[in-house]
């Protein structure tokens, strides 16, 4: 193929405008120009999937293993090429992208054993003569919207699960990052999906998205992204009564207490904070640490800040890639001003830096003695920036925590049984760690959070049943 076309009722469909892939790591390497639908294109993707609703919906449930299950198969069996296509277009590093991409391929194994576990009830009633049968159906036509830092594994855990459950999908990738959902695309493309089950329609929010947020022919809406369009999304399908499922911001809490194992305390801030750029809704934020050793943490944690190595994303020995556009660099550039102004201490980082190709590359940057109520620790900054903040004893610590909009991972770092009971308690996120950084989750269990962080049922493993399917309660009379 010669041009990277989007994908419409089983045929890939050139679009009136393309957009250029550009290396974060080298913005003179252009990896591709991608096609870039518009409305109409939108529109012809939601007809597709409309149509081809009903018949996935009652398909086999063997051809949706297989499907699932080989899409899986080549994600995993190319996850090295598929993840250096990623470190190249979205700046994680290469270890990190080969990892995503096999998480990729892990998820679709998952919901393809998923397609043949579909569960319901037998129940009696208190009618005599009278059974009821309680199962579960496709929502319909799916739209998925999908964000730039998590390229494949994001969608992956959408699409996999719509299809799996007899859902039609709809998929608009973040326009930042086309290569990674256009290489998935061409796998899902070829795994026996009957036309219009899957559609790829890459292209503005505006325009893409809006389409799907507006058509009436599509059911429900996975999104995300930020809080502003999540906020966007609720609004739109609230409207007409479809179903939605928002992800948006974190300012995840790591905590500290005097009783940690220091080591690892700073291993899972090191870990949280920064890997990935710092640019994942899961990373460790906001330090909050005992005071009695507070100053020690933060000595121990510069060292190893400063010892980190930036560079590209594809050379061996990087540790942390560049940010992954001029919009993203310029907004962390503003926050470290605004806490500078607010009076936070920089300890370290927060400088750009230039290497042998062209970047967007920034020193992680590390700030001491915060208060939460500054800026830098209500709002979400999205890259390589942590804070610190003291606390008096473990009651503080988690009032801290818990004083944020968001709520959807936090950490704590302790030897205490008692603590870390307390904490997985009162703590007021969908996600919590203790003694493990604040990002990285396993694809089989629920992935969400509470307050601003999210909106509606859980994504991935089993619990994905509750929002790309409906339950239908039957009642048969003798």
């Amino acid at each position: 193929m010669s041009d990277f076309q989007n994908y419409i009722d089983g045929k890939w469909v050139s679009s009136p405008a393309q957009i250029q892939n550009i290396n974060p790591s080298d913005t003179n390497d252009i990896i591709g120009d991608y096609a870039r639908a518009d409305k109409a294109q939108a529109e012809e993707a939601i007809a597709a999937a409309s149509a081809a609703s009903e018949s996935w919906r009652r398909s086999n449930i063997q051809q949706r293993f297989d499907s699932l299950d080989a899409i899986g198969t080549e994600i995993l069996a190319r996850k090295e090429e598929l993840g250096r296509l990623l470190a190249r277009e979205e700046g994680k590093t290469l270890p990190e992208a080969i990892g995503e991409a096999a998480r990729a391929g892990q998820v679709f194994k998952f919901f393809a054993g998923e397609a043949l576990r579909i569960q319901g009830e037998f129940m009696s009633s208190v009618r005599p003569g009278v059974e009821i049968e309680i199962s579960r159906e496709a929502v319909g036509v799916v739209g998925i919207i999908t964000p730039w830092n998590f390229p494949i594994a994001i969608p992956a855990w959408k699409i996999a699960p719509a299809l799996a459950y007899g859902n039609t999908v709809v998929f608009k990738p973040a326009e930042l990052v086309p290569g990674s959902a256009w290489a998935l695309s061409e796998i899902v493309s070829r795994s026996g999906l009957p036309e219009g089950v899957f559609n790829l329609v890459a292209g503005a929010g505006r325009e893409v998205g809006q389409a799907m947020l507006d058509d009436p022919r599509v059911n429900a809406v996975s999104f995300t992204g930020s809080v502003g369009t999540g906020a966007a999304v609720a609004g739109a399908c609230s409207a007409r009564g479809a179903k939605f499922q928002l992800e948006m911001g974190g300012k995840n809490p790591l905590i500290v207490l005097a009783d940690a194992d220091m080591d690892n305390a700073v291993a899972c801030a090191l870990n949280g904070a920064y890997f990935s750029t710092g640019q994942r809704c899961t990373a460790s934020s906001r330090l909050i640490i005992e005071a009695s050793v507070h100053d020690q943490f933060v000595d121990a944690l510069k060292t190893k800040v400063e010892s980190l190595t930036v560079g590209n994303a594809l050379d061996e020995g990087t540790q942390i890639g560049p940010v992954v556009d001029q919009r993203q660099f310029d907004q962390n550039a503003r926050y470290l001003d605004i806490g500078k102004s607010e009076g936070a201490d920089l300890v370290c980082g927060g400088d750009i830096v230039e290497r042998k190709t062209p970047g967007f590359y920034m020193t992680p940057a590390l700030f001491a003695d915060t208060g939460n109520d500054m800026r830098v620790n209500q709002e979400e900054i999205f890259g390589p920036v942590a804070t610190t903040i003291k606390a008096g004893d473990v009651e503080e610590a988690l009032a801290i925590a818990n004083d944020t909009a968001f709520g959807l991972s936090a950490g704590l770092c302790t030897t205490s049984l008692k603590s870390a009971v307390k904490f997985k308690r009162e703590s007021r996120a969908g996600m919590v760690m203790v003694n493990l950084p604040t990002a990285g989750v396993d694809y089989h269990v629920p992935f969400g959070g509470a307050k601003g962080s999210s909106f509606g049922s859980r994504e991935q493993g089993r619990y994905a049943a509750e929002f790309y399917t409906t339950v239908k309660t039957a009642y048969l009379g003798a």
